[in-house]
């Protein structure tokens, strides 16, 4: 298809002049409000030289005063600082930006295909034949779109490439990676030779007067092949992932009971964290007993959730087994810890439970990384809500040591706001049950 049968080029004169006005526009808006507010600054100097000490006046004002001083002190240091504003503002491209961009791209092949209609023309004119090869050209077209692609293939494994390389947390995120890598190697490989061969095929056999096409309808050996082959393959990767995730999900009776027991549940939109107390075990859960104080709706009336404390941050000891029990208490979450590939859905009314062992503590981690600002996180890896973006919570890997120290000091969900609640539903319970007897005795 011609590139002047694609393109308008008056149409799209009128709406690039009608992008550029928005673009204008839009400036013109920034600039004003970024003199306005020089302005303003610049006039609160001296009332802030004079009013530093107003009580009443609002945060904005208060701002405004704390630049003013500022400028009075040092006009320097405010002129270099006012200058940073304005030059980060400058970072941020609109989306007119964009449009812009994409018009000038149709301008410009719309003027190529106006110019090669001129060609066609002055050739016809000229009674000469043959004027252009639309085929040669498109299948330029492809190769050039072929190595584009394969450019921008390794473009993204040589900018992206850390986010599946960088090294696991964990002890069994080791064979997550491992299973990933291959899956990526075997996948890239088939996409380059099969892309290769589609750009190639389409270029060399590109249509031509000097040859007739081949009618070639079926070929029962090349089915079988490309049917076999790839069914093979994916089975062996299938297998082999099925029972490395069964031997990760599914750990021995003994290294369950072994492990820490640690109870996250999910809500909108938040965690809640429970540690078991030194019987490693945690206390039984009934719905039907959550209340505004007991929010998890635990059974005090069990004696293994008296020493269960509240986490208000994930802590886990290096090279420790950890065991998490994960519930929901309204929608389906999902408790996703990247770095320590561990993800599980959290399902309301049916407990789900991942173990897996830290292997890297956080400023082990932040050393890799050169970053010592880095922490591990739980994320929900559900769209629960509106809130979504707040279901984080902080993850931190400590030593043995360093974790039995934390956890002592952690308060008990069993504390006296529950046990006062407890005492209130026994006396409660006696006076229904004096009250039943009473009525069993006079009837």
């Amino acid at each position: 298809m011609r590139f002047n049968k694609l393109f308008k080029i008056r149409n799209l004169i009128a709406v690039l002049a009608i992008g550029f006005m928005a673009t204008a526009v839009s400036v013109s808006a920034q600039d004003s409000t970024a003199v306005t507010s020089t302005t303003e600054t610049s006039a609160a100097s001296p009332v802030a030289a004079s009013a530093t000490d107003a009580a009443d006046m609002d945060a904005f004002a208060s701002e405004l005063v704390k630049v003013s001083e500022s400028a009075t002190s040092d006009d320097a240091s405010t002129l270099a600082a006012a200058d940073e504003v304005v030059d980060n503002s400058t970072l941020y491209k609109t989306a007119s930006y964009y449009t812009i961009l994409f018009l000038l791209v149709c301008i410009f092949l719309a003027i190529i295909g106006k110019i090669l209609r001129v060609y066609e023309l002055t050739r016809e004119i000229q009674g000469k034949e043959g004027a252009l090869n639309w085929n040669t050209i498109q299948g330029g077209i492809f190769i050039a779109f072929l190595i584009l692609g394969l450019y921008g293939t390794y473009w993204s494994y040589d900018v992206w490439g850390y986010v599946v390389t960088n090294e696991s947390a964990s002890v069994h995120g080791d064979r997550i990676d491992s299973m990933m890598l291959t899956t990526v190697a075997i996948t890239t490989l088939v996409f380059v030779i099969t892309q290769i061969l589609l750009f190639w095929f389409i270029f060399k056999y590109r249509g031509s007067t000097a040859r007739k096409a081949y009618y070639y309808p079926h070929n029962n050996a090349i089915e079988r092949l490309w049917t076999i082959v790839p069914a093979f393959v994916l089975t062996i990767l299938v297998v082999f992932g099925f029972f490395t995730w069964r031997s990760i999900t599914n750990p021995p009776e003994a290294d369950q009971k072994a492990a820490l027991s640690v109870e996250v549940t999910g809500e909108q939109f938040k965690w809640n964290v429970r540690y078991a107390g030194a019987d490693n075990e945690l206390g039984v859960r009934n719905y039907k007993l959550t209340t505004p104080t007991n929010t998890l709706g635990i059974d005090y009336a069990d004696k293994k959730s008296w020493d269960d404390r509240l986490g208000p941050e994930i802590v886990l000891p290096v090279n420790k087994p950890v065991r998490v029990t994960i519930h929901s208490k309204d929608v389906l979450h999902s408790f996703y810890m990247p770095e320590f590939r561990v993800q599980m859905n959290a399902v309301p009314g049916m407990p789900t439970y991942f173990q897996f062992t830290p292997k890297l503590t956080t400023e082990e981690m932040r050393e890799k990384k050169g970053n010592p600002a880095f922490d591990y996180v739980l994320l929900c890896a559900k769209i629960c809500g509106s809130g979504h973006y707040n279901m984080q919570y902080k993850v931190k890997v400590v030593s043995e040591q360093e974790y039995n120290e934390w956890i002592v000091k952690q308060p008990l969900f069993f504390n006296d706001d529950m046990k006062k609640e407890m005492q209130q539903k026994v006396a409660s319970s006696v006076k229904e049950a004096a009250v039943d007897n009473k009525l069993a005795l006079n009837n």
